[in-house]
């Protein structure tokens, strides 16, 4: 009898440890668009922080990139705020070509902001996740 009330509450504790875990994960779409060409690659990252945004990403993806717009998907993203940088890697080297420090191949940046003689500050490019599925919708 003490078996079997151990093993009820046991499997009690690990259903409600299961649904707390689920009820933790979101996923975010990011759809990237004015895509003009298919060379290269579609570099997307997400950040986590205001100190690590542009610096520090917390997650990337990187996909084949297709005249007009393509789909990323992270998942299993907790709550919290993020911000997202991307740029289309035209020549395949995997690396934002500047030219005196400003971009020469086409990026995009969360909530489609765009920085004022330098980056974009993190306030304007941050947004939350606190639905299960959020989408970000970034034009190059």
């Amino acid at each position: 009898m003490k078996t079997l009330k151990f093993t009820a509450i046991l499997l009690l504790m690990l259903c409600i440890k299961t649904g707390i875990a689920q009820e933790s994960k979101h996923s975010l779409t990011v759809i990237v668009s004015n895509i003009e060409s298919n060379q290269g690659t579609i570099q997307v990252g997400l950040y986590n922080s205001k100190g690590g945004f542009l610096n520090k990403i917390y997650q990337s993806i990187s996909t084949k990139a297709k005249i007009g717009s393509v789909e990323v998907i992270f998942k299993n993203i907790p709550k919290g705020e993020y911000a997202i940088s991307l740029y289309h890697d035209t020549d395949g080297n995997q690396k934002l070509n500047t030219f005196l420090s400003i971009p020469t191949e086409p990026y995009g940046i969360s909530n489609n902001v765009k920085g004022r003689f330098g980056p974009p500050k993190w306030e304007d490019a941050k947004f939350s996740i606190s639905d299960k599925t959020i989408v970000q919708s970034i034009k190059l």
